[in-house]
């Protein structure tokens, strides 16, 4: 096994790269502060060695709570480049929720993006007590200061001044750790239940990150925009730690307002994003359609229908008549350039992760010639599979990378054995020995897998609906069917030991003039289903679901459990009168 830990990787490529840009940050007035391949490597290694000269020892666990920005990675990095654990917070959770993560991992050192966090998470800390029983606890800020917290710059200048009376003192902090050693702590986002704690180590990251160029063959010279959360897997594994092995530039967005114009400024070639952003887009590319006029409508559908059968003559080896391929080509030059033009016009890398992506959603961006390489994740077993470029099918995660044995068990579920797999749940012994097991983990996911090798999701073991006369009904795929429609944010299935299905559904804007459109999609979707698996009722919320409800984790996945229990009045309406648990 290799012994080379995430630093390696960055210092490999720093040599390699010295002075290609490696990160841009945005600093104002659409102007970006620029750090080259060296610097990023020694403001990694400076607060490494400064975290050391704060009391800083391996095997610590250090929290992070900010969003993604340049700062994040120097602090993310130079965390475990000291031998130490990185446990970042999802800033998106409640500060209430963010304070019982922290309190829970045992954090001693905290680093915050800037005094209003800080102080957020300190008022929370007080309310359960935290700041009594720990009041050695040392924050560091990213950006600004305040009273009671010393800034990055500052550790940095610690880490610069021990270098230069003592320049081994960073080959020494390496020294007392090998790849063995834990590097992350992920805060997994609790879709099915409370959330968990996932240790993983350094080789498990190098190891899946080596996986990644014999799908995803990216240089120097390739550039992303990162926007996602730097807690989550999928940023932290595709737009951190990939472009250490890649030399490829980051570059950090200000939020999703921001974003489209970011997207048509830094032109990025391999972008990561969640189901619910692609949907966005195509959400936005019909209501502009629909406000044309009728023969430039005629014209896109038309376009649109072209590409679709060309896209699926190619996935079934078939060649594509020459009238089309002409045809494809000016409607491609008037029309699905300009969509292509919005993400900046040189994708070629267009990834969809973090959560399931609609069959439907991914055959109109291959229609369009955008086609996304959707791909498979967890916390406890690193990314997993992807689509192949140029080889993509809808409704599918893909293939296996290279180093990934898959079993799939008598009951359907998904089992995954790799020396990515992670290293346990921090402090639940109980939790760890049931999803590993004799090397294998059981990732909870019930999958297939066809003749060519890719693989699909079809549903979770724990959202498994049973109904009263004892059909089984993943509620997954069904609720995928609704997400071609753009007025529908979520829909939640009920059913579980009921004599039918029914659903509660959240819409984006006004529920009253949503229920035409709502009504026959369930239709349309009802049609596509057998009978015991057709929604027999629905109710629309008044409101979507969010966050600070508890009926969506970070990641903007559906906490069913939750939902069910905030709407309990509702469902009990659905079934008139009878009681669910």
């Amino acid at each position: 096994m290799s012994a080379r830990t995430v630093y390696t990787m960055l210092e490999e490529t720093a040599v390699l790269y010295a002075d290609k840009p490696a990160l841009q940050q945005p600093a104002g007035g659409g102007k970006y502060r620029t750090y080259t391949w060296a610097e990023f490597r020694d403001r990694v290694q400076w607060t490494a060695v400064g975290l050391s000269t704060i009391g800083v020892q391996t095997g610590d666990i250090v929290a992070l709570q900010s969003e993604t920005r340049a700062e994040f990675y120097f602090a993310d990095l130079g965390v475990m480049a000291a031998g130490a654990v990185a446990a970042a917070l999802y800033t998106s959770l409640p500060f209430a929720e963010q304070a019982h993560a922290l309190r829970y991992s045992d954090a001693r050192v905290v680093i915050v993006e800037h005094p209003k966090a800080m102080e957020g998470l300190r008022t929370a800390l007080r309310a359960i007590h935290f700041t009594e029983s720990a009041p050695g606890l040392q924050w560091i800020l990213l950006t600004g200061a305040v009273e009671g917290a010393i800034t990055l710059d500052q550790v940095i200048e610690k880490g610069q001044r021990e270098l230069a009376s003592d320049p081994h003192a960073f080959e020494r902090i390496r020294a007392r750790f090998d790849d063995q050693a834990l590097a992350v702590l992920y805060m997994t986002s609790g879709a099915t239940g409370e959330p968990k704690m996932g240790l993983v180590t350094h080789a498990a990251l190098v190891v899946n990150i080596d996986m990644t160029p014999a799908v995803l063959p990216l240089t120097a010279d390739d550039c992303t925009v990162a926007f996602l959360p730097s807690a989550h897997i999928a940023q932290r594994v595709v737009a951190e730690l990939m472009p250490l092995r890649t030399g490829s530039c980051v570059w950090f967005s200000e939020g999703l307002s921001k974003l489209p114009h970011e997207l048509r400024s830094a032109r990025p070639t391999f972008f990561l994003s969640p189901p619910r952003v692609w949907e966005r887009m195509y959400s936005s590319i019909l209501a502009e359609i629909k406000k044309r006029p009728a023969p430039v409508r005629k014209m896109f559908y038309l376009a649109l229908g072209m590409g679709s059968r060309a896209a699926r003559l190619r996935r079934a080896g078939e060649p594509v008549p020459a009238w089309i391929r002409s045809s494809l080509r000016l409607f491609d030059k008037i029309m699905f350039s300009k969509i292509r033009e919005r993400l900046g016009g040189r994708l070629r890398y267009p990834i969809s992760g973090a959560a399931p992506l609609s069959k439907d959603l991914a055959e109109f961006y291959e229609a369009i010639g955008m086609p996304l390489l959707e791909g498979y994740g967890l916390t406890e077993g690193g990314v997993v599979s992807v689509n192949p470029i140029g080889r993509v099918k809808p409704g599918s995660i893909g293939k296996l990378l290279p180093g990934i044995e898959v079993r799939i068990a008598e009951d359907g579920e998904l089992l995954l054995r790799s020396d990515v797999n992670f290293a346990g749940y921090y402090k639940d012994p109980s939790a760890t020995a049931a999803v590993l097991r004799d090397g294998w983990l059981y990732t909870g996911d019930i999958a297939t897998c066809d003749d060519e090798g890719y693989y699909y999701i079809t549903g979770r073991k724990k959202e498994l609906i049973v109904s009263s006369n004892g059909k089984k009904i993943y509620p997954a795929r069904i609720e995928g069917l609704f997400k071609k429609e753009p007025l529908i944010n979520h829909v939640l299935l009920i059913g579980d030991r009921l004599p039918y299905v029914t659903a509660i559904i959240t819409v984006a804007g006004d529920p009253a003039a949503a229920r035409p459109v709502v009504e026959s999609t369930v239709k349309s979707v009802n049609r596509q289903l057998p009978s015991f698996e057709q929604i027999r009722k629905y109710k629309i919320l008044d409101r979507d679901f969010s966050i600070e409800h508890g009926e969506l984790t970070p990641t903007m996945k559906l906490r069913r459990s939750r939902a069910l229990e905030n709407h309990r009045a509702l469902v009990t309406e659905l079934y008139a009168g009878r009681e669910f648990e």
